[in-house]
């Protein structure tokens, strides 16, 4: 019967990361994918490399977290890892039935904490330094994106926007043995160093996304001293992997085709700042959602570009042009940098929908309401349950 349960709970372990893989692939390779920078194949293999170097350094301080110190190790039995471990995939089930980033961080510490609850074991010191920083992150990436928006992007972009070329990027001579590879038709030095800072800067998306999420999938197995952390760190790897190469070849498609209404320049500092965070938080080993501080970033960049049209005594009185959008971390330019208060809000404008206050509002209700809805179901779930 042991047996049998380990093997479930391996199932599900491997269920959450093949999920985790699907989603997580999409935010940190659609971009590049969406721009033709790189094939999905090469995306999702460059995405399990660096999940595995995520997760075997950084993430092992957040699976400490979430296998021993919101709970004992002791109150994590083989049914109640596979209890935990089915609610964080039933919240992410939730969460793309509803197309809402719900954090899989954030409903396993939900899970956990329900455990705890019901077991009376529940480090709440551990619970509330992490709830913090829930609240902390997106404000961080808020104004680092705002504050992007408003003084640098423009320069930033001015200098380094990403030039892309017809063609392939890089070709390869056929004589001799060795294959000679030189630069494509149209392939500049400058437009080769820009697109591998992008392609490394997606690799660091990932080993955040690995330091973040491979504790959501195998912490509770670890935490029960089914799986050493080494096994752990390799079986969330694999199941990650897994997702990479299959259903997020889909989510690469609509992230990319969505993210990339952003100009590539923008879409990589955005993620240099939400990886940066989740990093950061996982060193400390703070669970914490990826998606939560890239979205936040992102409604901080395209406000901060929006409010270039007034100055700060304009901000402090209010007046700031009414057409002005958010939307406009979106443009790119050539032209000269106008300065800040002179530019015209029509500069600003583009179809995409940076920031929709309605839609702010849903992704934040839904980052309260899911990891609340998991506590309170697994806690009453192992209240009722005679399995603790």
């Amino acid at each position: 019967m042991v047996s049998i349960l380990f093997l479930i709970g391996l199932l599900a372990a491997v269920f959450v990361g093949f999920n985790i893989g699907g989603s997580s692939t999409g935010v940190a390779w659609g971009p590049s994918v969406g721009a033709k920078v790189i094939n999905k194949t090469a995306a999702a293999a460059l995405m399990t490399v660096s999940v595995f170097l995520g997760g075997w350094t950084v993430g092992r301080n957040v699976i400490d977290t979430l296998g021993g110190e919101i709970v004992p190790q002791t109150a994590f039995s083989i049914e109640a890892s596979i209890v935990v471990l089915s609610f964080v995939g039933l919240g992410m089930l939730f969460a793309n039935i509803y197309g809402v980033p719900v954090s899989t961080s954030m409903t396993a510490v939900g899970a956990i904490a329900g455990l705890g609850l019901a077991t009376n074991s529940l480090n709440r010191a551990v619970v509330w330094e992490i709830v913090g920083w829930w609240i902390i992150a997106p404000i961080i990436g808020f104004w680092c994106g705002a504050v992007i928006g408003r003084y640098l992007y423009p320069h930033l972009d001015r200098i380094f926007a990403i030039q892309q070329s017809d063609g392939p990027l890089i070709t390869y001579g056929s004589t001799g043995t060795v294959p000679r590879p030189t630069l494509g038709p149209g392939t500049t030095a400058r437009e080769l160093t820009s697109t591998g800072i992008v392609l490394l800067i997606a690799c660091y998306m990932s080993f955040s996304a690995g330091a973040s999420n491979i504790a959501n999938a195998v912490a509770p197995l670890v935490g029960g001293s089914l799986l050493g952390v080494d096994w752990a760190v390799g079986l969330g790897t694999i199941a990650i992997g897994i997702g990479a190469f299959t259903i997020a070849r889909r989510t690469m498609e609509s992230v990319g085709n969505g993210l990339t209404d952003l100009p590539l320049m923008a879409a990589t500092i955005v993620m240099v700042v939400a990886a940066t965070i989740t990093t950061v938080a996982s060193w400390l080993g703070i669970p914490i959602s990826l998606a939560l501080s890239t979205i936040m970033t992102i409604v901080g960049l395209g406000w901060g570009r929006a409010t270039r049209t007034a100055t700060v005594s304009d901000l402090a009185r209010g007046e700031i042009e009414s057409n002005a959008s958010v939307d406009a971390a979106t443009v790119e330019t050539d032209e000269e940098v106008p300065s800040i208060g002179e530019e015209r809000a029509e500069d600003l404008q583009n179809a995409s929908d940076l920031f929709d206050p309605s839609a702010v509002v849903r992704f934040v209700s839904f980052w309260i309401i899911g990891p609340s809805v998991a506590t309170g179901l697994s806690y009453l779930s192992f209240v009722v349950l005679p399995i603790t």
